[in-house]
């Protein structure tokens, strides 16, 4: 099951207590205060990890407690640390804590092994040895451990993928994803045929390897979270390039146009930035199109609106390498113009 989302709570460990205790040696009848100070607790760590693809683990275990630190002991003895708890998330994790109505964003995880302290240990209570002083030179008290943070959290998974592609319920996303790369999503003639993002390596050769991400279908609405609302928009915010795709076939239930600019009006009331991606649309099904010079009119209809264009048959594979060259020749010129 791919789970994107989930809320969860975090709670660092407990700073030990200082100790109270005196030197009673055989030799040393006026030893003095010797409280030992208390450990430190344990830090929660979100760690990345290139072998989590979902927040999956999360669903079924929602509290988190990191160790407490140890109380001080006699005769100066440091409390032992609490252990850190490691917790690892996928790349692409957005953590957010809550802070009352708000939610603030404190780390974005997207490389292998990048650290984020969701959560610091309390510090250690001062053992009495610390408030010794000429006036006071054996004093009975001690500092108690501060406690660790604890927050409700939100970890937000957006995927990190070279490629998004797009398009409305039944544009042929499922099938065409499946002819670029090795990825083999669940495909049938009916809207909403994927319910969860589906990633694919698309290999033109052993240098030149991209990541493409099959984002589940669109609707009107979606920005306000109907159909499949954010599942679909979340994960095309680190893409680089989009992939818009319109059905062209004899059989489609939409015009061509009107299909295009209804994504591109909730990729716009969801955020400003989508519209700014590098786009090339991609017609689809142009085995079942009767009148090829429909190709031509939709050539010259998206190159007035700065977009290029390719028909395409993910059935037969005509133009499907011509496709892979553009895509490529497209990322390699925006790749560093974007930044994820």
């Amino acid at each position: 099951m791919f789970v994107d989302k989930v809320k969860i709570h975090v709670k660092a460990g407990d700073g030990g207590n200082g100790a109270v205790a005196f030197l009673r040696e055989k030799y040393r009848p006026f030893g003095g205060p010797a409280g030992g100070d208390g450990g430190k607790g344990g830090d929660v760590i979100f760690v990345g990890s290139s072998r989590k693809h979902t927040l999956y683990d999360f669903k079924f275990k929602r509290h988190f407690r990191a160790q407490n630190g140890e109380h001080g002991k006699g005769k100066n003895q440091h409390g032992k640390d609490g252990e850190d708890l490691i917790i690892e998330v996928p790349l692409g994790t957005v953590v957010k804590i809550i802070e009352g109505k708000d939610e603030k964003v404190i780390c974005d995880i997207v490389e292998e092994a990048q650290r984020c302290i969701v959560a610091k240990g309390g510090r250690g209570g001062r053992g009495n040895a610390h408030f010794a002083t000429s006036v006071n030179q054996a004093p009975k008290y001690a500092e108690k451990g501060e406690k660790g943070q604890e927050f409700w959290v939100i970890l937000e998974l957006k995927l990190i993928a070279h490629i998004g592609i797009v398009g409305l319920p039944n544009a042929g996303k499922s099938t065409l994803i499946s002819k670029l790369t090795k990825a083999k999503p669940k495909i049938a003639d009916y809207p909403f045929t994927t319910l969860s993002p589906v990633l694919g390596v698309m290999e033109l050769d052993e240098e030149r390897r991209l990541i493409l991400a099959d984002i589940p279908g669109i609707i009107e609405g979606a920005h306000q979270g109907k159909g499949l609302g954010h599942e679909f928009l979340r994960h095309i915010e680190r893409t680089k390039l989009l992939l818009h795709l319109i059905d062209i076939s004899d059989g489609r239930t939409e015009d061509p146009l009107l299909a295009f600019e209804k994504v591109r009006r909730e990729m716009e009331l969801y955020s400003l930035e989508l519209l700014k991606k590098p786009c090339i649309v991609v017609g689809t099904k142009i085995d079942s199109l009767s009148h090829k010079e429909y190709i031509e009119s939709l050539e010259r209809e998206f190159g007035n609106r700065g977009f290029k264009f390719i028909a395409v048959s993910a059935l037969t594979g005509e133009n499907i390498d011509k496709l892979k060259e553009l895509v490529w020749k497209e990322y390699v010129r925006v790749k560093d113009e974007i930044h994820i």
